[in-house]
């Protein structure tokens, strides 16, 4: 009995015949152990059950396979894998037994658990890699993800540290310009209104102990101060002292700096009685000309 070839053998092993002609036909008739490897690769191919149609001058099992049998290494192959060169001479020697066959055929099926093994074996530790490169890219998109909030918010925190500095500096020009004005109006006007009003001022002393029927009416008294109650929205009030050459814009600018205003609130001031909503025509005129000397209540009202 001659021995089996590689087709006859995956026949042997349970592989349908169609199956079996392809994976012959397309390993060039190599040996048993390539066949079987292209059955387990694609097995799961969705043509694989599709009708085979071997090429011209090519037909299994006929002439070409008679041709080639001689250069095939079916069972030589595999003995040859196994280190087993005994065996191989031994086939070669005599032909097979019904034994010897059924001893290839299990020799052959051992060989394809092995190789399912190992193709399983090589599957699961492709998911373990690829199930750890997904995890991989998680982590790294989750750090790219926690890096750009990171910057986000460190812009927004940087941007308000900004405003904020920007508006206390600009607190502190108008601070600084309400008392530079102040000491303007001090020299402008303190210099030359003490002498006025002390020579004015000096007379009166004296008129008590003096008869009431001698001398002329005494003068209008100037005053060159003026005391501002400010009722704010809430109800709560503030009071200064203003110069009664101060513009009313000075008072406004205190509050805004002093009151309990909403940042941003816009408001304007005006005088219960009379009442009178002042303008910001208003604004630059002195306290003294808008009639808030020597003092006035004024409130405060949103615009």
């Amino acid at each position: 009995m001659a021995e089996l070839t590689t087709l006859e053998s995956l026949l042997e092993m349970g592989f349908e015949r169609n199956r079996a002609e392809k994976a012959v036909a397309n390993t060039g008739n190599q040996g048993i152990e390539q066949a079987m490897d292209w059955l387990m690769e694609h097995e799961n191919d969705p043509d694989i059950d599709e009708p085979f149609v071997p090429p011209v001058e090519n037909v299994l099992g006929g002439e070409a396979d008679s041709q080639s049998s001689t250069d095939q290494p079916t069972l030589a192959n595999i003995a040859e894998a196994d280190g087993d060169s005994s065996y191989i001479e031994e086939a070669l020697k005599q032909p097979m037994t019904e034994e010897e066959r059924c001893e290839q055929v299990k020799r052959l099926e051992e060989l394809m658990r092995l190789k399912q093994e190992e193709r399983r074996e090589r599957e699961r530790a492709d998911e373990v890699e690829r199930e750890k490169q997904r995890r991989r890219q998680g982590q790294e998109l989750q750090q790219i993800r926690q890096k750009i909030q990171d910057d986000e918010m460190k812009k927004i925190a940087d941007q308000r540290r900004r405003e904020k500095m920007e508006d206390k500096m600009a607190r502190q020009r108008v601070k600084d310009k309400i008392a530079r004005d102040r000491e303007e109006r001090a020299q402008k006007f303190g210099g030359g209104a003490p002498p006025s009003t002390a020579t004015s001022s000096q007379p009166t002393p004296p008129s008590p102990s003096s008869p009431t029927s001698q001398g002329p009416p005494p003068s209008k008294k100037e005053y060159d101060e003026s005391r501002i109650q400010v009722r704010m929205l809430d109800g709560s009030t503030i009071t200064t002292v203003f110069k009664a050459q101060e513009q009313l814009a000075a008072v406004r600018v205190y509050v805004q700096m002093n009151g309990n205003t909403p940042e941003g609130q816009d408001f304007t001031l005006l005088s219960p009685y009379p009442r009178h909503i002042y303008t910001e025509m208003d604004m630059e005129k002195p306290l003294k000309e808008l009639g808030l000397v020597p003092s006035a209540v004024l409130v405060v009202t949103k615009k």
